[in-house]
């Protein structure tokens, strides 16, 4: 009886270590799709991004180097979730479950862009801070980050981890999720079966995330149900793609 008792203890304990996150979708280079937030808004996507760049004082939204009268990231993006909150009565959505975060890829130089970026933030408190609204967006800085020990230096704002870095247990709480390059464990295409040793190297790096209680996502997967499903059953919390309705089904 005393060895069943201690076997449930046990089992007990063990889960209660384990790290379990819902699955969630981010919605890669949103503003490349043909409604640009609209469309991942609409497909309650829990991951929105945005490459940004400086240019002329205005922080543009760009794959690459902006040509003359690119989008803002203040019209495309920052306005219109401003105005849903509006609507809302201080929520992003009539659906009191459902907020989202907004990932900005920096491509320029992150202390160029980093200052004009809180200022942006500033003027909408009560959309883009978890303090003053727990409901609020919260953005996440990916892409040309600044340097670890950098982060406590920007308020509003959190980061896009990698598995290569060592964070102190502060600077651990500024960072959002960890991602990385699929390419880097796996060439599998998510039509033939992966392979063990490949799916041994995911696995580990997942674990480590989840050790540090954060998310997971990669990018460059298997754009296509089956690498979805794969990735989900190993443990990836976060799916990375450029087909948010189709994921969205396949998913939910």
């Amino acid at each position: 009886m005393l060895r069943i008792t201690y076997l449930i203890q046990l089992t007990l304990l063990v889960a209660s270590t384990l790290t379990t996150f819902a699955q969630k979708i981010h919605a890669h280079n949103d503003y490349a799709q043909p409604q640009p937030f609209t469309r991942a808004y609409e497909q309650r996507a829990d991951f929105i991004e945005a490459d940004i760049w400086l240019q002329d004082g205005k922080l543009v939204v760009s794959h690459d180097k902006p040509k003359a009268n690119a989008p803002t990231l203040d019209s495309l993006y920052l306005k219109p979730i401003a105005q849903l909150f509006e609507q809302n009565k201080g929520k992003p959505s009539p659906d009191r479950d459902y907020t989202f975060a907004l990932v900005v890829d920096i491509k320029d130089n992150p202390a160029d862009v980093l200052p004009k970026l809180i200022e942006l933030l500033q003027q909408h408190l009560t959309v883009f801070s978890r303090s003053a609204n727990p409901k609020a967006v919260q953005v996440i800085v990916s892409g040309n980050r600044p340097k670890l020990e950098h982060y406590l230096d920007y308020p509003l704002i959190q980061f896009d981890g990698r598995p290569s870095e060592v964070y102190d247990q502060e600077t651990l709480q500024r960072v959002a999720l960890i991602s990385d390059n699929f390419r880097s464990y796996s060439q599998w295409n998510g039509t033939d079966e992966l392979s063990d040793l490949d799916r041994d190297k995911l696995k580990r790096v997942i674990k480590r995330a989840h050790s540090d209680n954060k998310p997971i996502r990669f990018w460059a997967i298997p754009d296509n149900p089956a690498g979805w499903k794969q990735l989900k059953k190993l443990g990836v919390d976060v799916l990375n793609t450029d087909k948010v309705a189709e994921c969205a089904q396949a998913m939910r």
